[in-house]
């Protein structure tokens, strides 16, 4: 019940000692009403059936899971009473954060305002700072460009072609001075088994010395 009542809890008690019953409920009914009292005379005022359960229990009047059963209806009318008779508990004052005590201190209204703005914009930052660090994971491949990975017992090389080590320009002279087009403009020519000569026929580079070109370049 969250609205207040004028009615006393004290009438309710005797409706419900009126009603008769065996001698050891009545004298429950008014254990119970006196403990309600008692707190209804302290801050907190609550008279939720789970706290005023345990309280029952910590006395010996009920056990505090017997006030939902059907037989303990009395008890519960009783405690409603003075639930309707204190009203709704006082709300909770705000918690102010460890933090942010000190922007209390700040008698100057402008002041204190712009500080809770700054501050704000700090925890937002550093909430979203927050995820991005959860969520964020960055992988550094520091293997050479062109490398390959190639297991080995025990662990993972990185390989490297012959081709990867090479400049551009170092890449394009090997091509040139295999290629067909250029051999022929210099007056040369590959043999059948990769050697290079010239017109005479004399070898002046020898045998897979093309093919070993090839070979570096990943032709």
């Amino acid at each position: 019940m969250n609205g207040k009542t004028d009615i006393h809890p004290d009438a309710i008690l005797e409706v419900l000692l009126a009603k008769g019953g065996r001698s050891n409920r009545r004298a429950n009914l008014v254990k119970m009403h006196e403990l309600c009292r008692k707190q209804y005379e302290t801050s907190s005022r609550d008279f939720l059936l789970p706290a005023i359960g345990r309280l029952a229990e910590a006395d010996g009047i009920i056990k505090g899971r017997a006030l939902y059963n059907a037989q303990s209806a009395d008890y519960r009318v009783l405690i409603e009473a003075w639930a309707a008779y204190a009203g709704p508990p006082a709300p909770k004052p705000a918690k102010i954060l460890a933090s942010h005590e000190y922007l209390m201190r700040i008698e100057d209204p402008a002041i204190r305002s712009i500080m809770q703005a700054i501050i704000a914009e700090r925890d937002k930052l550093k909430a979203q700072l927050n995820v991005l660090k959860a969520n964020t994971q960055v992988t550094v491949d520091r293997r050479p460009l062109g490398a390959t990975i190639a297991s080995a017992p025990g662990a993972q090389v990185a390989v490297l072609a012959l081709a990867a080590q090479l400049t551009p320009s170092e890449y394009e002279a090997l091509l040139k001075a295999i290629s067909p087009e250029h051999l022929e403009t210099c007056g040369l020519r590959e043999g059948s088994h990769g050697e290079i000569v010239n017109e005479r026929g004399r070898t002046l580079f020898d045998v897979g010395f093309a093919r070993a070109i090839r070979k570096i370049l990943g032709n």
